[in-house]
């Protein structure tokens, strides 16, 4: 089971921001241009107020960009057989 933490950054106010959806960049939350050649795009940001973020690497947010710790969340297991 891979287990991706999220990245902790820094963002400032009002500046616009790429975040990767592909999971090829470098840091896995920052566009750097690896989705070249392929069907991915980044999603454009900002925030208001600058400071510390945790931006998501699991790609499993249900806000997309910022960290929920869904990746902590197990998925329900559908069994076949009843207890």
């Amino acid at each position: 089971m891979v287990f991706f933490r999220p990245v902790y950054t820094y963002l400032e106010a009002d500046k616009t921001y790429h975040f990767c959806n592909c999971g090829k960049s470098e840091d896995g939350v920052l566009c750097d241009g690896s989705h070249k050649g392929t069907d991915f795009r980044p999603t454009e940001f900002t925030v208001k107020k600058s400071g510390d973020f945790y931006l998501c690497k699991c790609k499993k947010c249900y806000n997309g960009i910022f960290c929920d710790s869904n990746h902590t969340k197990k998925e329900k297991l559908t069994l076949d057989f009843e207890v």
